[in-house]
């Protein structure tokens, strides 16, 4: 059995500002998705451990690509080449053959940089532009709703990825 490995703390709980709370909480997300998946070997990281066949990797990419969709294509309606990108040829989620845990590490990195930098430059309340993911303003989400959006999209597959390392490796944590 691993012997787990404890997690930097979350937020302190007297912080009241919602920027803070919602930036900090995605920060630990972020940070508890490499904790889980650091000290798996290669083979644990693409093989699947459930009936539904995803692969730590896989997950871990699907998360990069979450970033990408909801903030830089989504809210700042920046060009991407890929947005889908996770998605294989058989519309799940994918990983190459040739794409390392490292490679993948340093593209996740590099976007949640990038999506700090969104969230940083712009208020809550401020629409998604338009031209990106969303064509009509009126129907673009707000900044606050898509930073929501995302901690529920980590806190639910980090609860997977506790399930399928635990069933990997006996690994438990926070």
């Amino acid at each position: 059995m691993v012997t787990p490995v404890k997690p930097p703390p979350e937020p302190p709980i007297s912080l009241t500002d919602p920027r803070a709370l919602l930036t900090g909480y995605l920060d630990f997300y972020r940070e508890a998705l490499l904790r889980k998946l650091d000290g798996l070997p290669d083979e644990r990281l693409r093989e699947s451990v459930l009936p539904s066949g995803w692969t730590p990797l896989e997950l871990f990419k699907h998360l990069t690509h979450v970033e990408i969709r909801w903030l830089r294509w989504g809210f700042a309606a920046e060009p991407v080449d890929e947005p889908w990108g996770d998605r294989g040829p058989l519309d799940r989620w994918y990983v190459a053959p040739d794409e390392t845990f490292a490679e993948l590490k340093a593209a996740f990195l590099d976007v949640c940089a990038r999506s700090r930098r969104i969230v940083a430059e712009a208020g809550l309340d401020d629409r998604a532009a338009t031209g990106g993911r969303f064509g009509d303003q009126d129907e673009a989400p707000t900044l606050v709703w898509i930073l929501f959006h995302l901690l529920q999209e980590y806190a639910r597959h980090l609860g997977h990825l506790d399930v399928v390392r635990e069933l990997a490796d006996g690994a438990t944590g926070e």
